[in-house]
C-alpha cells in the first residue's frame, strides 16, 4: 500500500510591501558637470557612470560607427599611459570599467572599492580628459568591428535583427544604419576623424555623473572637483536623428540564406519615444502580446502549435521613436503560418479586450520583479542613468508600481488601437528563399523582394 504523504498547501502570496528607491541628490560643478549621487552603504563598493552627449544619433552622416568607436577608444590609452597599462592600473584597485555608446548617449562605467575610490577616480578622469587615440588602436578596433560584420552575415538572429532597422526607417535616417557603423563607414574612419569628434562632444559642461554606493555627496563634489574642476568646454546638447519610417504600407523583405535550416522572422513597425505619456498602457500591452513567456504570441506559435522554442516583441527604446518588433525562429517549411498567427494575434489584441486573468499576470509580473533589479550599485546606477538620459521625474521608481497597477483592460485596448499598426508592419525573413518567398507570397501580405546578406536586392 503507498504511503500518502501529508503535504502542506502551498502559502499564499504575501501581500506587497512598499518599495522607496535609494534616495539621490543633483548638484553642479562650476564648469557645468552635473552630479547624481546616491548613498547606498550595503557593501564598500561604489559604481559610477559618466553619460556623454555622444550617442551614435550624434554621427555625421557616412560616418555611423564614430561615436561607438570613439567610447571604445577612450580605455585604450592616454596621453600618458597606453592601453594595456591602463587596464593594468585599474586591476591593481581592483577596479573594473567599460565604455560604449547607445543610440543617445556615451557612457563610461567604473566599479570600485570604497578604500581605493580616490586613486580609482583619479585614473577614471585621466581616460575623459586625456585620451589618445593611439593609430594603431584605431584600426585594431576598425578591424574588429569589420570581422564582427563578417561574422554577422553569417548569424541569422543578428543579420535580421540588423536589416529590420535598415528596412523600418527612411534610408537618410541615422536608425537605419546599424549603431556600430557598416563597412563602408567603418573603413572610412580616421584617428583624425575621432579625435575631432571627441574635441566637440566631450565636454563637462555637457555631461552627468551618476555615482552610487558607500559615499557621501560631499565626499563626490571634492573629488570631482579636484580631477575634473579645471576642465573646461562648450555646452553639448542632445543630438536628434530622422525617425520616419520608410513606407506606411506593408511589405515582406526576404534576406536570402540558402544554407538556413530556419527563418529568422521579424514583423513590427517604428515605436514609440520613451518619454510618450502613454508608456505604462504600451509596456503592459506588450507583455501581454509579446512580452512575457505566457504572453499570447508566445502561447499560441511555442504551444499550441510547436512552430518555435520561443517568440516575443519589444519596444526598443529610446529618446525618438525606435522599433516596436516581435522576434521569432522557426522551421523553414512553417514561415508563413507563423506569420500569420504573429498577424492574427496583432489584430485580435486591437478589437478584444485583454482578460482580467492577462492583465493581472502582467501587472502583477512587473510589480513584483521591480525591487529585485535594484540589488547592486550597478543596477541602481544604470536605473539613474536611466533618469538622467530620458529626463524622467524625481519619482520615478518611486510611482513605478503604481502607476502599473493602475493601468485597466480598457487603458490597454486604447493604447492597442493607437500604437499597433497593423497595416504599417514591415516583414523581415532571413532564410532559404527559395524555400519561403512563394508561401509568403500567397498570403498577400505586401510586396516582396529578396536582398542578399548585405542587404542588396537580388
Amino acid at each position: 500500500m503507498t504511503a500518502v504523504l501529508d503535504r502542506p498547501s502551498r502559502p499564499p502570496a504575501g501581500v506587497s510591501r512598499p518599495y522607496h528607491f535609494p534616495r539621490f541628490e543633483r548638484t553642479a560643478l562650476p564648469n557645468g558637470l552635473r552630479l547624481v549621487v546616491a548613498p547606498v552603504s550595503k557593501l564598500p563598493l561604489v559604481t559610477i557612470t559618466v553619460l556623454v552627449e555622444a550617442g551614435a544619433v550624434s554621427d555625421p552622416p557616412a560616418r555611423s560607427g564614430l561615436a561607438q568607436l570613439t567610447a571604445k577608444l577612450l580605455l585604450e590609452g592616454t596621453t600618458s599611459a597606453d592601453g594595456v597599462a591602463i587596464t593594468d592600473r585599474f586591476e591593481r584597485l581592483g577596479a573594473s570599467i567599460e565604455a560604449s555608446a547607445d543610440w543617445d548617449v556615451a557612457a563610461v562605467t567604473m566599479t570600485t572599492l570604497t578604500d581605493k575610490l580616490s586613486a580609482a577616480f583619479a585614473l577614471l578622469g585621466e581616460v575623459l580628459r586625456a585620451p589618445a587615440f593611439h593609430e594603431r588602436e584605431v584600426e585594431r578596433l576598425k578591424g574588429e568591428r569589420l570581422a564582427e560584420l563578417l561574422q554577422l552575415r553569417a548569424e541569422p538572429r543578428g543579420l535580421a535583427d540588423e536589416l529590420f532597422s535598415r528596412f523600418l526607417y527612411e534610408p537618410d535616417s541615422r536608425y537605419a544604419a546599424p549603431n556600430a557603423g557598416d563597412e563602408k563607414s567603418v573603413r572610412a574612419l580616421t584617428r583624425d576623424v575621432v579625435a575631432a569628434f571627441y574635441a566637440k562632444r566631450y565636454s563637462p559642461a555637457g555631461m552627468t555623473m551618476v555615482v552610487v554606493g558607500d559615499v557621501k555627496t560631499g565626499e563626490i563634489t571634492r573629488l570631482a572637483n579636484e580631477v575634473l574642476g579645471d576642465w573646461t568646454g562648450s555646452l553639448t546638447v542632445p543630438v536628434s536623428a530622422s525617425d520616419a519610417p520608410a513606407r506606411r504600407t506593408r511589405a515582406v523583405h526576404i534576406v536570402s540564406k540558402p544554407d538556413a535550416p530556419q527563418s529568422e522572422l521579424r514583423l513590427g513597425h517604428v515605436g514609440l519615444p520613451r518619454r510618450h505619456p502613454d508608456y505604462f498602457p504600451a509596456v503592459i500591452m506588450n507583455a501581454i502580446l509579446g512580452g512575457l513567456f505566457s504572453s499570447r504570441i508566445n502561447l499560441n506559435l511555442r504551444e499550441a502549435h510547436g512552430y518555435t522554442y520561443g517568440a516575443h516583441s519589444y519596444f526598443d527604446w529610446r529618446r525618438q521613436r525606435g522599433p516596436w518588433a516581435v522576434a521569432t525562429a522557426v522551421a523553414s517549411d512553417v514561415t508563413h503560418a507563423a506569420a500569420l498567427e504573429v498577424l492574427n494575434e496583432i489584430e485580435r489584441f486591437r478589437t478584444a479586450p485583454v482578460t482580467e486573468d492577462e492583465l493581472s499576470l502582467a501587472t502583477s509580473y512587473l510589480d513584483g520583479v521591480f525591487p529585485i533589479r535594484f540589488e547592486t550599485t550597478a543596477a541602481i546606477a544604470s536605473a539613474l542613468t536611466t533618469l538622467v538620459v530620458y529626463d524622467l521625474p524625481d519619482d520615478w521608481y518611486d510611482v513605478y508600481r503604481e502607476r502599473v497597477r493602475a493601468v485597466t483592460s480598457g487603458d490597454v485596448l486604447i493604447a492597442a488601437d493607437r500604437h499597433l499598426h497593423p497595416e504599417a508592419l514591415q516583414m523581415v525573413v532571413v532564410g532559404n528563399a527559395t524555400a519561403v518567398r512563394e508561401r509568403l507570397e500567397a498570403m498577400g501580405f505586401g510586396p516582396l523582394r529578396v536582398y542578399d546578406v548585405e542587404g542588396s536586392p537580388l
